[in-house]
This record gives C-alpha cells, structure tokens and sequence, in this order.
C-alpha cells in the first residue's frame, strides 16, 4: 500500500471508532466503512460486496442493557483492510478473499469487544476529571476530556487498521492461495449462513403480527426475477406510504371501535 492510501485507511478506521460511539453519521456501519476502505485502495467494487454481506449480519446487533454487542467498526474497518491486502498481493481470487473475510468478521468483531472493555474501562477516571472540572466551572476542561475521550475510541480502531496495514500484501495472498479447496467452500457458506442469522435476528426482533404479511410479500416479490433491488425498494415505499395512510385516515375518523392501526383490526378479526 501507498502511504497515502495507508492513511486514507486509518483516517477510515480513526472515525469508524468514533462513530462506534457517536451513531451520528454511521461510518461504524459494514456498509459505509468497507465501502469507503475499497474506495481509498481502489477497490470499490469489492468493498461494496464485502460492506453489504457484513451489513446483514450487523442488522441484528444491538446494545440491550448491560449487553454490549459485538464491535461492528472493527470487523468491518479490519475484513476490509485483510481483503484489499488480499487483492493487492497479486493474482488471487477474489470471491475467495471476500468469503475470507466475512468468516473472519466475526471473531474480529468479538476481538473488538476487548478494545471496547478497555476504552471503557480507561473512561471511568475521565469522568472523574469532567467532574472535577465541572465543580472548577472549568467548561473548557469538560470539553478537553470529553474530545480525549471520543479520540480513545477512534484510536481503538485506527490503531488495528495501521497494524494490518503494515503486513505485507503478499502474505495475505499467499496464505489465501494456500487455502485448500474445501476450506475455501466452508468458508463461502459460513459467510452466508452468517448473514443469513444476522438477518434472522432482526425479523426475531421485529416479528408481530402486523408484520409478517410484509415479510411474506417482500419474499414472494423477491423470487419475481424482473424486479429490480430499485424496483423492490419502489414497492416497499410504496406499500409503506398506503399503510401510514390508512393508519392515519382511521386514527383521524375518531369514530369505531378499531385500535387505529388498520392491519391489526383485520387480523384480530380473523
């Protein structure tokens, strides 16, 4: 890698960390930081398709409670960086490298959550110090531990992104190569199934009775090979917007006996 693309790359990683935190403009997300990564190394292409594949297994993680969920920014930032190196290091498949590295995604994002219990962890005492500050007046003070602190965050990633970044492309590549044929085949259906569980999670997190009608819809339409991913997305807008307005035509109406949300009342009818 260039040095230029070396720090396009940890600048990447630098705000994925941040935004890990922020969830202001979401470059933490598979979609957006991969993208970006295969955008900075040139190879936009395959950032994308790694970003999206990531994309449906992170849908179904979320913060609960104490629960902290696994680290989306450093698997995203690091299966990217391991893929472009991949690619970079000389002739090597380039579905095998994104099947690698969405099967690597997952310990990486459990890795992360390590990182994430020692930024924490080193958060405490700067509390302290915002506290003191705060007893002092001293708002500037407040807002030079709170920037220290966001900035820990973003190290937590960057740091990794550079590690990585300084491995020799051609290792990754060869140990790509070197990869037999039925590992090579696990880890293409481990990426799917992978993505496949996350997607599964979000409907578990999702699934009422109001819903599933969309879900059953929205696969019966996929199947039709004429639609487009555009003419999908039509469709799911669409139908959306006549559900938000029989929604509020019944909730304006005042009259019956209905709960306002039209669905519901057909099925609990049946």
């Amino acid at each position: 890698m260039s040095g230029i693309t070396i720090v396009l790359i940890v600048l990447v990683a630098f705000l994925a960390g941040i935004e890990g935190i922020l969830d202001e403009f979401q470059f933490h997300q598979p979609l957006v930081a991969c993208t970006l990564i295969g955008l900075v190394s040139g190879h936009l292409r395959e950032g994308i398709i790694l970003g999206g594949s990531l994309q449906m297994i992170a849908l179904g993680w979320a913060n609960v409670g104490a629960a902290v969920a696994p680290d989306a920014a450093l698997a995203s930032v690091a299966s990217a960086i391991i893929m472009v190196l991949g690619l970079q290091g000389g002739d090597v498949n380039v579905q095998n490298a994104i099947n690698t590295s969405i099967a690597l995604a997952v310990p990486l994002s459990v890795a992360g959550l390590f990182l994430t219990m020692i930024c924490r962890t080193l958060s405490i005492p700067i509390v302290h110090f915002m506290d003191a500050n705060a007893k002092k007046g001293n708002i500037r003070g407040i807002e030079m531990w709170h920037i220290v602190a966001i900035c820990m965050q973003g190290l937590r990633i960057a740091i990794p992104a550079l590690a990585l970044c300084i491995v020799p492309p051609d290792i990754v590549t060869e140990s790509l190569n070197l990869m037999p044929e039925w590992l090579k085949g696990g880890m293409a259906v481990g990426g799917g199934m992978i993505a496949a569980v996350g997607y599964a999670m979000v409907i578990n997190m999702m699934a009422t009775k109001e819903v599933w009608p969309f879900f059953v819809l929205g696969f019966a339409l996929a199947a039709i090979n004429q639609l487009t991913l555009i003419a999908l997305g039509a469709i799911g807008v669409s139908i959306a917007l006549i559900y938000l307005g029989l929604k509020d035509s019944v909730g304006s109406s005042g009259g019956g006996s209905g709960s306002g949300d039209p669905l519901g009342d057909i099925l609990n009818d049946y």
